[in-house]
């Protein structure tokens, strides 16, 4: 489940950038939805809102360890949830840093892509960036549940001599 949504995630990601590429002049606003939505190229040096824009090669390295991380702790996790959840930021992360390697001005310093405008939000973003935001708030939902990564869940349901917080596989719900 992990690669099936890191590999949807990326392929998305990077076929939505190479079409902003080919199709879009940079910097000139495109409706989609009016003003609701907007598509609008730029090429971000930086993190979100463009910042510490100097420092392209550190958000490089960071995406490397995290990407190394999830390869590494991928075979712990048992949980629908939290594979979907690693995959949604596996394949972001991968979009972007595919972009920091390989986009101008060079390798390790790259450009993200970045083109979706919504009314009333202040940044540029891209696909990428979507599921990364939207990981941490699966990330939230599952930690708020209860779920583990190995598919157990965390209850305060009395067990049958009274005590609480006992673990029940996910799947046996």
């Amino acid at each position: 489940m992990l690669v099936c949504v890191a590999l949807l995630v990326y392929v998305a990601d990077q076929l939505s950038k190479a079409w902003v590429v080919a199709n879009l002049d940079e910097r000139t606003v495109n409706p989609v939805l009016g003003e609701l939505l907007q598509f609008v190229f730029v090429r971000n040096p930086g993190a979100a809102f463009s910042l510490a824009s100097g420092s392209t090669w550190i958000f490089s390295i960071a995406a490397s360890l995290v990407t190394l991380f999830i390869i590494l702790f991928a075979h712990r996790i048992r949980s629908i949830g939290w594979a979907v959840l690693f995959g949604m930021l596996l394949g972001g992360t991968l979009g972007n840093l595919t972009d920091r390697l390989f986009r101008e001005p060079g390798f390790g310093v790259g450009h993200v892509i970045d083109f979706i405008q919504v009314w009333g939000f202040p940044a540029i973003f891209n696909i990428a960036d979507i599921f990364i935001v939207s990981s941490m708030g699966l990330f939230i939902i599952l930690t708020l549940k209860g779920i583990g990564m190995d598919g157990t869940r965390q209850t305060t349901e009395p067990k049958s001599d009274g005590s609480v917080g006992t673990a029940i596989n996910d799947e046996a719900r």
